[in-house]
């Protein structure tokens, strides 16, 4: 077993611009890193392509009002990047019923510059989803 090491850095600019294209539901420049062989992997679901990925954040996201904060990022060897957050989000029809998950990113890069991302795998909760769903 290989020792893989981590460590804190900076928030690169296309993390937050990631973060913001899901919040937002404007996946541009956001999209951007994603390709059509990227696969993502949430909870249980498997989505591949990017716009598979971008129809399944419409799907669970737009009837939300949603807010990602990275809390921690950190860099890894070989290509992978991990972070930390927490999603603020409340129904829309439901404005202030306010729930708070924590939520955990970890991407797998084919390359770094320009960034491609080869593979994501997030996790989410715990979560009172009847508060949400």
């Amino acid at each position: 077993m290989t020792d893989t090491t981590a460590r804190a850095t900076a928030v690169p600019s296309w993390i937050l611009k990631f973060m913001d294209a899901i919040d937002t539901l404007e996946f541009g420049e956001g999209f951007a890193p994603l390709t059509e062989n990227t696969d993502m992997y949430f909870g249980t679901e498997h989505i591949h392509g990017v716009e598979a990925i971008q129809a399944f954040f419409v799907k669970i996201d737009e009837p939300l009002i949603i807010t990602h904060e990275v809390l921690e990022f950190w860099t890894a060897e070989d290509g992978v990047r991990l972070l930390r957050g927490e999603a603020t989000m409340a129904k829309k029809s439901e404005p202030d019923k306010v729930v708070r998950a924590p939520f955990t990113h970890i991407f797998y890069l084919d390359r770094e510059e320009p960034v491609r991302v080869r593979t994501i795998r997030i996790t989410a909760g715990p979560l009172q989803t009847d508060a949400v769903m």
